[in-house]
């Protein structure tokens, strides 16, 4: 028997990572509310308020940043919700959005949104400030890096502080991000800069508009969360085998192939079989393996964590059966930690 045994195997970060990336995106249960994202979008909100705007736009979880086309929603990624999800997405990417980055994000699309929502392109003068609304959008586009016809926001973004230039959608979203963040300064850092035309006229239409019901509200959404149905590890064009081997704590495989895929109504969920039977359980993986009560609970804990991660059931006839398959399982896992320190894959 190993002399040291860590038992935060069990829940250390490969063990998780390995179970998030083999879980579809669709199935996280992932929210704004509660979540990292909530104070930030809650502060995009009070900014509008503070600049007497009466629309406020919505906001969705989705696969990357956006508003679908002439949709005044905004949608977020899906990563921000939980500090998991960004931490991968770091790992996979080499960056992730920090608060700060967020907020200016989370301006840019409002700035979509609001012109979205009044149909602004339409209004007099818009197409002469900013553009043909209706040119064709293209990801590459020719920068005049030292234009000062142009505000300058996301810092973010491939095209750092040209975002501006890519199309005039863009042109007055990122407008309209100066004019919303608080102490921006705008009416003095742009005081010398052509731009302060667009500014200008930005700010004499935000103060039209802003007790104006808007003329949309809704609309299609564009991969919401819900209807991300990929797991998270394909998602990033990987696959979990990759981690599988470092996730000495991944229990999944086992649990899914004694609680099989269930459709009905009358099925009891498999954290109650595991709970409710827990002393039975403790006694058997203590008594074979040699463990303390504290790390067979450890183990334990996992198993009924990830049964209810999964969704996992039985029908109430086959209890007895899946008692026997579950004590054989929780017995050999206590097992082979004892003896290798690991689950032996």
């Amino acid at each position: 028997m190993v002399a040291i045994r860590d038992i935060s195997v069990f829940n250390g970060w490969e063990t998780i990572r390995c179970e998030l990336l083999n879980t579809r995106i669709c199935d996280m249960g992932l929210r704004i509310e509660g979540s990292p994202l909530a104070p930030c979008v809650d502060r995009l909100v009070r900014e509008f308020h503070a600049k007497g705007l009466r629309f406020r736009p919505r906001f969705y979880l989705s696969d990357g940043w956006g508003c679908p086309d002439r949709v005044p929603v905004i949608g977020i990624p899906f990563y921000l919700a939980g500090k998991r999800l960004a931490r991968i997405e770091e790992e996979q990417t080499g960056a992730v959005e920090d608060e700060h980055a967020t907020m200016m994000l989370l301006r840019h699309e409002a700035g979509h949104a609001v012109n979205y929502a009044y149909r602004l392109w339409e209004r007099p003068g818009w197409c002469e400030i900013f553009g043909q609304f209706t040119l064709p959008y293209r990801e590459r586009f020719p920068v005049r890096p030292r234009s000062r016809d142009f505000v300058c926001h996301i810092l973010t973004s491939q095209d750092g502080r040209n975002y501006a230039q890519k199309h005039p959608d863009e042109d007055f979203a990122e407008t309209f991000a100066v004019w919303l963040t608080p102490r921006s300064g705008w009416r003095r850092r742009y005081r010398a800069w052509p731009v302060m035309r667009k500014l200008k006229y930005l700010d004499e239409l935000m103060e039209r508009i802003r007790h104006e019901r808007p003329a949309r509200t809704g609309g299609r959404l564009e991969n919401p969360v819900e209807r991300l149905d990929m797991l998270l590890a394909e998602h990033y064009g990987r696959r979990v085998e990759q981690f599988r081997a470092a996730a000495q704590g991944y229990v999944d495989d086992r649990l899914r192939e004694i609680f099989v895929p269930l459709n009905g109504r009358r099925l009891t969920p498999a954290q109650e079989l595991l709970r409710k039977e827990e002393p039975e359980l403790l006694g058997r993986m203590t008594r074979w393996s040699g463990l303390t009560e504290a790390e067979a609970g450890t183990i334990l804990q996992k198993l009924a964590d990830r049964a209810a991660a999964l969704g996992l059931a039985h029908r109430s006839e086959h209890r007895a059966e899946k008692m026997l398959d579950v004590t054989a399982l929780a017995t050999s896992l206590a097992m082979d930690f004892a003896y290798t320190g690991r689950l032996i894959s």
